[in-house]
């Protein structure tokens, strides 16, 4: 009999990205795209047995930071392992395009500085064979890929590219800089850009410290750029604010305005500060009430604490303040193991771990009282009781002493959790709180960037097996986890045509066996350009993902299928779910 599917995924347990009821059902596939969902379809050219596997859409991750990445490398990992279909980049307020020749440096220096990732890679890694947005896009259609990828124009690039030197030392935008500023984005968004980022938090600086352009841009320049989206008729408007100002409220009555006079959505990214547990409440109560105007506002979380990973192979580990540390900090790894374990060297760092106070971005990673060893497999929630702080009680020596001890202890590959957001009650309940936001989304991965201390591109995996499986108190449904992180996300971004599994809808699907899904420990792997280092952090239980109806990775093995493409702006809805709708 002639196959009638190109592939049939046969017999799996449906989570259709709908949120409805788990159910059985086969999914038969032709030309890149769901052909028909049911029980006992006709036979595939490829069959997947399914039987007693999670079958579920493709992953939409909205804020990932794979622009430099994306121009070199065909395969974006970590996302791609986490069962990622499609990601979004240009997040932040941070880029290449557009951008003239002198301020090539500058934008390096500015990601760099926000997302941890190396100049060395980026000076080697980039080609630089564009000038305006649209250029830049052109070079990303040129690369097949193992997943589809959409990118924002930033707000850093386009301010540099009007005001150079002006935008830069963050002097006000003229009329006449506002005007360009709007023609430019409008432009971007028609020849494919998803949408506009801008960053207003003073946590986003370059490599040398300057503040990112965007810090204090006017609410005339922010509206006049919303409206070059609105210009164009599409466009995601995404922001980056601390709204901590004296009156966090005239930050956010400005964002409405923005949002009322555009007509254009917008995300913002939410976490819980530690000196403040409870002030995200404030924020998305905001949030709620303007949704309830019609205005659409929505809220980026994420499923676990946001934090730095310290140790001997990151970025930092928590004696890179003392100068006795820094004498061996450039040594190759190996030998800065074999050093870190000489008793002289040791005392020395300790002696001046008790006598050298922790000032500046050293008081993060001193914080003992929130670190935490994480373990294999990695521990994203531990007991408060977990922390350096207090085992190093315990056992009746400092915690300088037994974070050093531990950073040494075998092959030198342990990594200590530092989290700085959403953990300030040493627990994962109010991230329970923002996930089962009614105007939330889950984003703030971050995959591609923070390369040598944070690996969050895990989330995907995360959120399904600790929310929807591991976790000892309140759990979620887990056709309802993969809605949030499928359909909720698509449709955010104005991608209809993914994120369900429908007839008519992209054959962008995971089967994972879910008894077995697991976020990997991360590694430190050396293959950036010019050997640049990145953590990387794989997963199991992914037995197939299929990115336009092929198989792009087998148990976590990539094949050689690259059917990824560059998505140019938004995915209206296929004729057949719209009649399904009708």
């Amino acid at each position: 009999m002639a196959a009638q599917f190109d592939c049939v995924i046969r017999g799996g347990t449906l989570a259709d990205g709908t949120g409805a009821p788990l159910r059985e059902a086969d999914v038969g596939i032709a030309g890149g795209r769901i052909a028909a969902v049911g029980t006992g379809l006709g036979a595939g050219a490829e069959e997947i047995d399914a039987r007693g596997l999670l079958v579920t859409p493709g992953f939409v991750d909205i804020h990932t930071h794979y622009d430099g990445q994306a121009t070199w490398d065909s395969r974006l990992q970590p996302s791609s392992w986490h069962g990622v279909t499609t990601a979004v980049m240009g997040n932040c307020g941070v880029g290449f395009a557009p951008v003239k020749v002198q301020d090539r440096d500058r934008l390096i220096e500015l990601m760099e500085g926000v997302e941890d990732i190396p100049g060395t890679a980026l000076h080697e890694g980039l080609s630089w064979n564009w000038e305006s947005f649209g250029g830049y896009l052109d070079a990303l259609e040129a690369r097949p890929r193992d997943m589809d990828l959409c990118a924002q124009i930033p707000h850093g690039s386009l301010r540099l590219y009007v005001m150079g030197e002006r935008g830069a030392r963050l002097e006000p935008a003229t009329d006449e800089d506002i005007a360009q500023m709007r023609r430019l984005a409008a432009e971007a968004v028609r020849a494919g850009a998803i949408g506009f980022s801008t960053s207003r938090t003073l946590n986003h600086r370059t490599v040398k410290g300057d503040p990112t352009p965007s810090l204090r841009a006017s609410e005339a320049e922010l509206m006049a750029i919303a409206m070059g989206l609105a210009d164009a008729g599409a466009g995601v408007l995404e922001l980056i604010s601390d709204f901590d100002t004296p009156d966090p409220v005239s930050e956010f009555e400005m964002v409405k305005r923005i949002v009322r006079a555009s007509g254009r959505p917008l995300t913002l990214s939410l976490g819980q500060r530690h000196s403040d547990p409870d002030g995200w409440r404030a924020l998305l109560a905001m949030i709620d009430d303007a949704n309830a105007e019609a205005l659409d506002i929505s809220a980026q979380v994420a499923p676990r604490a946001i934090g730095m990973l310290l140790g001997l192979q990151a970025s930092a580990c928590p004696f890179s303040h003392l100068p006795a540390w820094k004498a061996i900090a450039g040594l190759p790894f190996a030998e800065r193991l074999a050093a870190a374990r000489d008793p002289q060297v040791r005392a020395a760092v300790l002696a001046e771990a008790d006598a050298i106070p922790a000032q500046g971005p050293a008081r993060l990673t001193t914080n003992y009282r929130m670190m935490f060893p994480l373990g294999s497999p990695p521990n994203y929630e531990p007991d408060e009781q977990d922390s350096l702080f207090h085992r190093a009680g315990r056992a009746g020596i400092s915690p300088h002493e037994l974070a050093y001890d531990l950073m040494v202890a075998g092959d030198g590959t342990e990594f200590f959790l530092t989290p700085f957001s959403n953990y300030g009650r040493f627990n994962l309940d109010d991230c329970g709180d923002m996930i089962a936001g009614e105007n939330t989304l889950m984003g703030l991965g971050d995959g591609g960037a923070h390369v040598g201390l944070i690996s969050d591109g895990s989330y995907p995996t995360y959120l399904l097996s600790h929310w929807g499986r591991d976790r000892k108190a309140r759990r979620f449904d887990v056709e309802w986890l993969v809605k949030r992180q499928s359909a909720d996300n698509a449709r955010a971004m104005g991608l209809l045509d993914r994120g369900v599994i429908a007839p008519g809808m992209r054959a962008d699907i995971n089967v994972i066996d879910f008894a077995k899904l697991r976020c990997e420990r991360p590694e430190m792997h050396y293959d950036l350009p010019g050997g640049g280092k990145r953590l990387l952090q794989r997963a199991s239980g992914y037995v197939a993902t299929m990115v336009a109806g092929e198989v792009t990775y087998r148990n976590g093995e990539p094949t050689a299928a690259l059917p990824g493409r560059l998505v140019r702006g938004h995915r209206a809805a296929p004729a057949e779910v719209l009649a399904e709708a009708v």
